[in-house]
């Protein structure tokens, strides 16, 4: 800022005057805007000072300390709760009180500095500008520091979702190697989500299962091929490779400092856990079982069933349907399986708003779950 702008400014500032006398109100009022002030409200009476305030939102406030009704101790006390935490407002001291006392006692409330009365202008106005001058600089500091926040809260969600997009490529790529169709990720996501919301999470949350759903099966980028395409029945070894899937994808996840990838790593752990207790890699039961876990593990086996994969024929969704329910209190929290079967419709039966029901039909192909 050039040297004219610095005087524009200070000349510009707004200034309070609290002062019961009212020949130290219009001296102090004639001595600012000889020197250029033109901003100045000022007040004889304390108990306005106030909402005067309020009302200009000074830049100083040149405050007297004996006065009646209220002293300018009062004044200061009432005036510190409506100043910002972390804001510069100075308040300089006119008194004949100069006792040390006084002194230290107006410093611990919120003085800046100090006036001896009868005053002497040039010392006044000096004072003033010294006040104003650290005041604006502050104001400029604050200024520049929320730029900097800002520009690191773009900086940082740039980060995040780079990350989130890595994770998604990676979870896209364990996908392809065992579903063609690339669609059984991105319809986890979307029917998870949909679940969430039917068990009343709330919306970001909905939006994260969106989101860390997809990754559930990103550790299968570990399980080599032969396991993972095999037509015929795994032997008990090779399903403890499978097993290995749930903890190589939280461990791809872990120490992830974003609700993103925290979400994303508890379901890549949990997602094969069952209700009774009996699902791996943990044997969590019941409510020890993240409500993530508890949503995918649900969606990931309905899809599952009613997708054709290398192993398997697509079932039918009345058989899905069936295996779902019967393995209520089993496999699955029963809670989460009843909110299941209540965003399940068929097009031909109810006319609800598809965005909150999952849309499914006879065929063996579902884009949209």
């Amino acid at each position: 800022m050039g040297r004219m702008q610095q005087v524009e400014s200070l000349q510009a500032a707004r200034i309070l005057i609290v002062d019961d006398q009212e020949a130290n109100v219009q001296l102090l009022e004639r001595i600012l805007k000889r020197t250029g002030y033109t901003c100045i409200t000022s007040t004889t009476d304390a108990r306005e000072a106030i909402s005067r305030y309020v009302e200009v939102q000074p830049d100083i406030v040149l405050l007297d300390l004996m006065m009646p009704h209220l002293d300018g101790f009062q004044v200061m006390e009432s005036l510190m709760p409506l100043i910002p935490a972390g804001s510069y407002l100075p308040i300089l001291v006119l008194t004949a009180d100069i006792s040390p006392s006084a002194k230290q006692r107006a410093l611990s409330i919120g003085a800046m500095d100090f006036v001896t009365k009868p005053f002497d202008p040039s010392e006044v106005l000096l004072r003033i500008k010294n006040l104003l001058e650290t005041r604006f600089l502050h104001l400029q500091l604050q200024e520049h520091n929320q730029l900097l926040e800002e520009k690191v809260r773009e900086r940082t969600q740039e980060l995040e979702e780079a990350q989130i997009e890595i994770l998604e490529r990676l979870a896209r790529a364990a996908e392809y190697r065992d579903d063609q169709t690339g669609q059984h990720t991105q319809r986890v996501g979307n029917t998870s989500a949909i679940l969430a919301r039917a068990l009343g999470m709330v919306e970001s949350q909905v939006e994260l299962m969106r989101r860390a759903a997809p990754l559930h099966d990103v550790g299968k980028i570990a399980v080599p091929d032969e396991i993972l395409l095999k037509p015929d029945k795994l032997t008990p070894q090779e399903f403890e490779i499978i097993k290995t899937h749930t903890t190589v994808g939280a461990a791809l996840l872990s120490k992830g400092r974003s609700a993103f990838t925290r979400a994303a790593e508890r379901i890549a752990l949990t997602h094969h856990e069952r209700w009774d207790g009996r699902g791996y890699p943990q044997g969590l039961q019941g409510e020890e079982i993240p409500i993530e876990g508890r949503i995918v593990a649900v969606v990931d086996v309905f899809d599952a069933l009613t997708h054709e994969r290398p192993y398997k024929h697509a079932w039918t969704l009345e058989e899905a349907l069936e295996e779902i329910k019967r393995q209520s209190g089993q496999h699955f929290d029963p809670r989460v399986v009843e909110a299941f079967l209540s965003v399940v419709w068929r097009p031909d039966s109810h006319t609800q708003d598809s965005q909150d029901h999952i849309h499914v039909s006879e065929q063996t192909s579902y884009p949209q779950l």
